[in-house]
């Protein structure tokens, strides 16, 4: 099954582009023009995937982002001519699964495609992952219940607001019981890419789920091996 993705970039010309590569590589394309009515086009049909630039005309791309993470667990690669570090961090804390800059090359842009959909398999196909999770898509710890179809988490009946990165990371040790899992094997499984240089971005992450989970439920969940990385333990009484 094909994956179907939205490509919203007001730059007629690399619009086109981008669209004619993805349909050659197979894949099923729309593009959109404008903020309004990319996230009217997002909310109304269901997308494997959105190409979203953040400079469009009369709704940013970042605000579409949000609006439409509220709404539906679409996952989002940013497109952008932006590089600095905190549009960056914008766009990732708003919920987006990679990010791009302008220009870039087509086959860097086609392997962050293929990473993404890996982590986030085509709807009513088979995943494409060597880690394992029930039949159901629900991965279970003591009272904590994390629902992959629904993108839903909850402990004790209490739901979990999560962002779809602090998500695919509590999934990915979820995944991965009673195994330590290092900060590289989890940059790459959670961001999707081998990032280039030193970076403190899992610790943040370990720490922002610790705030949402451990500190307000009185658990200690994700463990922390020092000098090798984290694990959640299976669950004790």
């Amino acid at each position: 099954m094909s994956a179907k993705i939205l490509v919203v970039e007001d730059e007629e010309k690399l619009a086109r582009f981008v669209e004619l590569e993805l349909k050659h590589e197979g894949y099923e394309v729309k593009t959109e023009g404008s903020g309004r009515a990319a996230l009217a086009e997002a909310l109304s049909t269901d997308y494997d995937l959105v190409l979203l630039d953040i400079m469009l005309p009369e709704l940013n791309g970042l605000e579409v982002l949000r609006r439409l993470n509220k709404e539906k667990p679409t996952p989002v690669i940013l497109l952008t001519a932006r590089d600095a570090v905190m549009d960056k961090v914008s766009g990732l804390d708003a919920g987006a699964v990679d990010y791009i800059t302008k220009p870039f090359a087509i086959e860097e842009l086609l392997a962050r495609i293929r990473v993404a959909l890996k982590l986030h398999p085509v709807k009513g196909a088979a995943p494409e992952t060597n880690l394992s999770s029930s039949p159901e898509g629900v991965l279970t710890w003591g009272p904590l219940t994390l629902d992959i179809p629904r993108h839903r988490v909850t402990m004790d009946g209490h739901e979990i607001s999560l962002t779809n990165r602090e998500f695919l990371m509590l999934q990915t040790l979820l995944e991965n019981m009673d195994i330590v899992l290092s900060r590289d094997t989890l940059l790459e499984r959670v961001c999707g890419y081998e990032y280039v240089g030193e970076t403190n971005v899992i610790d943040v992450y370990i720490r922002y789920l610790r705030s949402k989970i451990d500190d307000v439920f009185s658990v200690h969940m994700i463990q922390t091996v020092r000098g090798v990385g984290y694990v959640i333990k299976s669950w004790e009484e």
